[in-house]
């Protein structure tokens, strides 16, 4: 598939706390034919960790 499907860009930042949400996002990403981006940004919001995590489109895949 040279384009990602419904519409989505080539490019996604996909960002939240660090819980099973955003694991299932990424994984959900990965799953339609994402790549990731390098790795994840990590930080410390003074309450809860937050990932940052770029995906990008893999048309060969």
């Amino acid at each position: 598939m040279a384009n990602p499907p419904d519409g989505l860009p080539v490019y996604r930042a996909l960002t939240g706390p660090d819980d099973s949400a955003f694991c299932r996002r990424v994984s959900e990403a990965l799953a339609l034919g994402y790549r990731l981006h390098e790795g994840p940004a990590v930080t410390f919001d003074g309450e809860r960790v937050i990932v940052a995590q770029a995906v990008v489109w893999d048309a060969e895949g």
